[in-house]
């Protein structure tokens, strides 16, 4: 199997926007990974001596699978590009490198370091060192070919509101597990089943492996192939999707079926600018707004369905 690497460097007067602009550019494509580069990020004291030091540019770079659409996405990608160009101050080109799935595998690696993403979360890569401090819940993870890797703000603010609002005991389901990083982090903290549901069989795979890393016992997880909840029967106390503004909305349709009295949803990977028309659909159907955190742009949003109203708050 071969792989396109696409490379997008780029300079604008908001780096960080521009950056979650083009990112959000090849999240439309369905890809199977992506990774920023930021020049003004340098490794944490604590990383291991083998991980990879500042970037020399902003970059977003994806990976597209080499099959008959790979021309026809390479071509979309620019257009769209040339699109933003048009609508805001950004430079930049775009760059393309055939990879075999043996250096696909390398080139990720060189991106992903250990990084503490919630209160007591921290995700480290099977193939680096890390020494943990005290309350530190260590995840390891090998996400393979499937997205999910902590590194992007969606999932740090997922795992955020998972810290402060999963009990004990509760059932969880992630759509759209890709690495099952979100569902590693439901079982370190207490969950009582978890389940995951991708619509990659890739990413089935390789979520089934890194729970398994991580010592959660079989009978404690499932993951499934499947498309947002359809063919899901069982209704789960904590819900989280991690995917895209547009998907959320659709999700939104049939979620009630899924939901236990009093469940909570969290829903990420939505930029500021769609958030008040995802809250407008939640309260539609019987979301209560418990939570609404934003980190680079992106917001994440926690309601208790067919709960007791309560005021949101804003954490930036």
């Amino acid at each position: 199997m071969k792989w396109i690497e696409a490379k997008v460097v780029f300079d604008a007067d908001d780096n960080t926007l521009a950056g979650e602009l083009i990112a959000d550019l090849f999240f439309e494509f369905d890809l199977q990974g992506v990774v920023e580069e930021d020049p003004t990020i340098e490794p944490a004291e604590d990383w291991a001596e083998d991980s990879i030091g500042r970037a020399k540019q902003h970059a977003v770079i994806g990976y597209f699978l080499k099959d008959r659409q790979a021309k026809k996405r390479c071509k979309i990608l620019e257009e769209r590009l040339a699109v933003l160009k048009a609508h805001s101050a950004l430079l930049y080109r775009v760059s393309y490198k055939e990879l075999d799935e043996e250096d696909w595998a390398e080139a990720w690696k060189a991106f992903f370091e250990p990084r503490k993403i919630g209160k007591k979360i921290v995700v480290k890569p099977t193939w680096c060192r890390y020494k943990a401090g005290p309350g530190d819940i260590l995840l390891e993870l090998d996400p393979g070919m499937a997205f999910g890797t902590g590194t992007h703000p969606t999932t740090a603010l997922c795992i955020r509101l998972i810290e402060d609002y999963l009990h004990k005991g509760d059932s969880f389901l992630d759509i759209g597990t890709g690495s099952g990083i979100l569902m590693i982090a439901a079982a370190k903290l207490g969950a009582g089943f978890v389940c995951g549901l991708d619509k990659n069989e890739m990413a089935v795979k390789i979520a089934q492996t890194n729970l398994c890393l991580n010592g959660i016992a079989p009978q404690r997880f499932s993951v499934k192939e499947g498309n947002l909840v359809a063919g899901v029967e069982e209704r789960y106390d904590l819900v989280v999707a991690n995917i895209l503004t547009q998907v959320i909305y659709n999700l939104l349709e049939n979620i009630e079926k899924i939901l236990n009295d009093k469940a909570i949803f969290i829903c990420s990977g939505i930029l500021e600018k769609n958030e008040n028309l995802v809250i407008a659909r939640m309260k539609t159907i019987g979301f209560d707004i418990l939570d609404l955190c934003i980190k680079d742009q992106w917001v994440a949003i926690a309601g208790r369905y067919r709960a007791q109203r309560m005021a949101h708050r804003v954490r930036r």
